[in-house]
């Protein structure tokens, strides 16, 4: 058998190809958008990808079906609930129905909760093997956590009715597999479409039994509870994400680079509705920028915290370090935000020469917080981190608006009072911090080290 698992970290996506080496055939489950390690490395090993497995439709990325259908004439297969729901043909996967790739074969669970076509796919070494080698579990089970099923509540499924579906699918279809079948889902931690998963990609359902506290010991109502509380807000693109894995979209071409723009080019792009995001460091970004910019740094989670500040749909300019163009628009593609108007050429040179269109950012040091928040006119202070973060403590005053809650929520902020965004340690603050004045706030800062920075402040016993 060839299995190997695919972590994308960026994203906290695993996908999954699964081989038969005696016949060389294959499947991928749940791939990603840029689909070229998958052809490569079924290529190498002498396999022949004939079917992609998407175990739900996914909503925070871009999944690679159709791509792979294109590139490989693979069939796309969803579980059974999926008919009707696509544009694009698909062949349904039945509870229990068994794919034969050789001697590796593939036993499929119907498991909703997260979504309504949830499957999971458990894996057979050899036909001889009476139980399974190990599960693909896609969103219904994580390592330390369960799918959360409050994701579709705007679509007409409620999250009471799929979290009880989800307590069904983990106690009749999961934990009836043994001990040591190994566990392999679709994220890990980071990921919005849960609150505690792990750091790691891999374990087994006795590990998941003993340490997994939505698997702990309690009745229906109580897991309908616990697991439909304390959900972060989920990003602005997953309805858009979640629609597109549906439609019968264009395919990526990862070749493709963007475009090469003038500084011209990009202020008219800008004049004409298009959003500027500078990939670089918040610390670069802050020492000079182009005016209305969105600071989004490709060193972090770029694609996702894009998704949470920008519109889907909306066209998009790249500033970024040379040579990283083509990796920001695929990255972008990954979540199916494919409306690059181009890149920036000379980014630094450009904007050097142009300090008219061009402007600083303002990023305070704790001490510097401390002393602001003393005056008579304290500035408004906005807590950008999720939910699970706050619990922890907050800035004295600090109002809580996560970051993904940023725009739609943005009339609740003055965009004329003096505003100090922080999060953890700096990322998302530069991000908030820039979204909020591309809409027009006139002073905005972000707190540099952010709330680490800030207890360690207090730790040393500072009060002035």
């Amino acid at each position: 058998m060839i299995f190997k698992q695919y972590y994308l970290g960026c994203l906290s996506h695993a996908s999954y190809l699964i081989g038969d080496q005696s016949t060389g055939r294959a499947v991928v489950v749940d791939p990603q958008r840029d689909i070229s390690d998958y052809l490569t490395d079924a290529d190498s090993a002498g396999l022949k990808i004939e079917r992609v497995i998407e175990t739900h439709f996914h909503a925070d990325f871009l999944s690679g079906h159709l791509e792979l259908a294109a590139a490989t004439g693979a069939t796309i297969s969803y579980g059974a609930a999926a008919i009707g729901r696509t544009e694009f043909a698909i062949e349904p996967l039945d509870n229990g129905q068994v794919l034969e790739l050789g001697e590796v074969r593939l036993e499929i669970r119907a498991t909703p909760g997260h979504t309504p076509e949830s499957i999971s796919v458990v894996v057979f070494e050899s036909a001889a093997d009476k139980t399974g080698h190990a599960v693909l579990t896609g969103d219904t089970l994580f390592i330390g956590d369960v799918g959360r099923p409050d994701l579709l509540s705007s679509e007409g499924s409620s999250a009471d009715a799929l979290a009880r579906q989800l307590y069904h699918s983990l106690h009749a279809q999961l934990l009836t597999l043994a001990d040591d079948t190994l566990v392999y889902p679709a994220h890990g931690a980071g990921s919005a479409c849960g609150k505690n998963l792990s750091t790691d990609t891999v374990s087994t359902i006795g590990e998941q039994r003993r340490s997994n506290y939505a698997l702990a010991p309690m009745s229906e109502d109580a897991f309908v509870d616990v697991v439909t509380h304390g959900q972060a807000a989920a990003p602005m693109y997953f309805a858009f994400a979640a629609k597109r894995n549906r439609e019968s979209r264009s395919t990526l071409d990862e070749s493709e680079k963007p475009a090469a723009l003038s500084l011209d080019d990009s202020l008219d792009a800008q004049q004409r509705g298009s959003v500027v995001i500078d990939t670089r460091d918040a610390n670069e970004y802050a020492a000079g920028h182009l005016r209305g910019s969105i600071n989004v740094g490709l060193g972090g989670r770029f694609a996702e915290y894009t998704g949470e500040v920008v519109r889907a749909g909306t066209s998009i300019v790249l500033i970024t370090e040379s040579g990283h163009e083509a990796e920001a628009r695929i990255r972008l593609a990954r979540i199916g935000f494919d409306s690059i108007d181009g890149a920036l050429v000379n980014p630094l040179p450009s904007l050097a020469a142009r300090p008219d269109v061009t402007e600083r950012a303002s990023r305070l040091t704790a001490q510097q917080l401390r002393s602001l928040t003393s005056e008579p006119s304290p500035p408004k202070i906005v807590d950008v981190r999720g939910p699970g973060e706050v619990e922890a403590g907050m800035i004295p005053g600090a109002t809580h608006l996560q970051l993904s809650q940023l725009v739609d929520r943005i009339d609740e902020l003055d965009p004329k009072a003096p505003t100090i965004v922080y999060c953890a340690g700096g990322y998302r603050s530069s991000i908030a911090a820039s979204t909020l004045r591309h809409h027009g706030f006139t002073d905005v800062s972000d707190l540099l080290g952010g709330y680490g920075a800030w207890t360690a402040l207090d730790a040393a016993g500072t009060t002035d």
